[in-house]
């Protein structure tokens, strides 16, 4: 594990800042380097519990970015007194912004049917001088072999510098981990359920909810059926398993 992250559950959480992943991306670029992001939250932590292909593939991944409050929290527990939450949506806008800045091509990947379209439109109204070289939407994941092949080749032939993968959890996980090496230089960022929350699909929480950690509560009154499993029985188990953690390291001084 990197010094400069934190284990939760096994996931390697990166000590990181909006600066400071934004600059690791001009960084890729400029150096012509293959990394993919992840964002995560605890909805991708518990995955990574009962998936260990998904772990490795996060684990894997050039940066994890804290996305969720708790994971903030724990890595400031563990002493990453300078990191902040880089959540999804925010850091797809500050990418685009840096894009638009600094010359760079961005491809969209992901969403149900024209959401990926829809979302190069607000995009582009919002900046201008934006380069969207391409705009795929996955409404089947995982996606198939063949269509997956085609979808490689359409990113390779746009030359893209910046693949924002919006597929949601696990699937964009896998998929950057399995298709990386396949891409010529792109560096690929899981923006999860940015997608929906720029092109207003679907409401996002108010600011002093996603600041308070309470914005799963905001999510799940949206979409109560397709949340409940993820925000009842998931997030019961990851306060067991943190309770556990926390003590082992802070009380027993073990590792798990």
């Amino acid at each position: 594990m990197k010094k400069s992250s934190t284990s939760i559950l096994n996931v390697h959480i990166s000590n990181l800042t909006y600066i400071k992943t934004l600059n690791k991306i001009k960084s890729w670029i400029k150096t012509k380097k293959r990394h993919y992001i992840c964002v995560a939250n605890v909805h991708l932590v518990m995955e990574c519990q009962k998936n260990k292909k998904l772990l490795n593939a996060v684990n894997k991944a050039g940066l994890v970015t804290p996305d969720g409050m708790p994971l903030v929290w724990l890595s400031k527990i563990y002493g990453k007194k300078n990191i902040e939450r880089v959540y999804g949506p925010t850091l797809t806008r500050k990418v685009c912004k840096l894009a638009s800045k600094g010359g760079y091509s961005i491809f969209l990947l992901g969403g149900k049917k024209d959401t990926s379209k829809k979302l190069k439109k607000t995009l582009s109204q919002k900046f201008s001088s934006l380069s969207i070289v391409g705009t795929v939407d996955t409404p089947q994941r995982p996606v198939p072999p063949k269509r997956n092949a085609l979808i490689v080749k359409k990113i390779n032939l746009s030359k893209a510098d910046i693949v924002l993968v919006g597929m949601g959890c696990p699937f964009q996980e896998q998929w950057m981990a399995e298709n990386i090496n396949k891409l010529s230089n792109s560096v690929l960022i899981g923006v999860g359920a940015a997608f929906d929350f720029i092109t207003n699909s679907v409401r996002q929480a108010p600011s002093w909810m996603q600041k308070s950690g309470l914005e799963w509560l905001f999510r799940f009154s949206q979409e109560p059926i397709r949340l409940a499993y993820r925000y009842t029985i998931l997030n019961v188990i990851f306060i067991l398993l943190i309770t556990r953690q926390l003590v082992y390291s802070f009380v027993l001084k073990k590792d798990i």
